[in-house]
């Protein structure tokens, strides 16, 4: 007998809003949760749905600006995007690709269109997660990962269905790349041609899932489209998922909670409120090391 995994909650991000100027996002996370826990250690989730930009000479984007006690996840679908910061990490990343950057005691970035991509113009389509940190972890040394399509856990469903692209954690016994600080699994699932996937995550692990693309139905009986997130009841059970549209994408996001207290203001998540309140002291200090770069 079948036993699925039950829905907790559907929903939309906002109206979607400019972050400088070259990222147009939907903040779903935490706007759509009960509580800023409620997905840990996953917190915060921009989604870019497919948008053009027009060429421009000036690659758009945002400039450096501070982070401290978690990390910032940035998936790729269209276009690319161009990441340098502080301790002298540089990375591009196109369709498929990741940036995951550990901010943790300290670190200045920037985001923006890759210079040729800017000049010609395009079409992004990307998200950006944030990812918590355990206390012992927040103030350890920052560290960036470039993060290749090619380098990652690939799952071929059979009969020519699609495949899973796995990041971090380990899906059907396969491993994503990514170095993570506590359990989780975050994937990429592409089902063609008619096909459907059993996913198994844990039952302890929160669970969502933002649809990408097409249209899909879960667990025989609850119909889903783009731009629809999924959260899930933390209960053991499979989740079916079964193609309605042609081609279908959507994300998986699945972790272990960490089962801390979150202070949170601006660019800086920490456990006390005296911690943000460091944090900017020191960022005023210059702690965070050199702006120019």
């Amino acid at each position: 007998m079948e036993h699925f995994r039950t829905i907790e909650n559907i929903f939309r991000g906002p109206e979607p809003h400019m972050v400088g100027d070259g990222f147009r996002v939907s903040q779903y996370l935490p706007a759509g949760l009960s509580d800023m826990k409620r997905l840990s250690p996953m917190f915060l989730l921009d989604y870019h749905e497919p948008h053009y930009y027009e060429p421009s000479a000036n690659a758009r984007g945002v400039g450096a600006h501070p982070h401290r006690g978690f990390e910032t996840v940035t998936i790729a679908y269209e276009g690319k995007v161009e990441h340098h910061d502080n301790k002298g990490n540089h990375g591009i990343i196109g369709p498929g690709d990741v940036q995951w950057m550990t901010a943790a005691s300290g670190i200045l970035h920037k985001e923006y269109h890759e210079k040729e991509f800017s000049k010609n113009g395009g079409t992004l389509h990307m998200i950006q997660l944030w990812v918590n940190l355990p206390k012992d972890k927040k103030m350890s040394e920052p560290k960036y990962q470039t993060l290749l399509k090619e380098d990652m856990g690939k799952i071929k469903l059979d009969d020519n269905q699609g495949e899973i692209s796995i990041i971090a954690g380990e899906v059907k016994g396969v491993q994503g790349p990514a170095s993570t600080f506590t359990k989780m699994n975050i994937y990429n699932v592409n089902l063609i041609n008619g096909g459907n996937v059993t996913l198994n995550e844990p039952s302890n692990f929160n669970t969502g899932m933002l649809v990408l693309k097409g249209e899909v139905k879960l667990n025989k009986d609850t119909v889903v489209k783009e731009k629809d997130f999924i959260l899930f009841d933390n209960i053991s059970g499979e989740i079916l998922v079964e193609s309605v549209a042609k081609e279908n994408l959507f994300v998986v996001l699945s972790g272990e909670p960490i089962d801390e207290p979150i202070a949170s203001y601006g660019p800086f998540v920490m456990n006390t409120t005296d911690e943000i309140y460091q944090a900017y002291e020191d960022f005023e200090n210059n702690k965070f090391g050199t702006q120019d770069f």
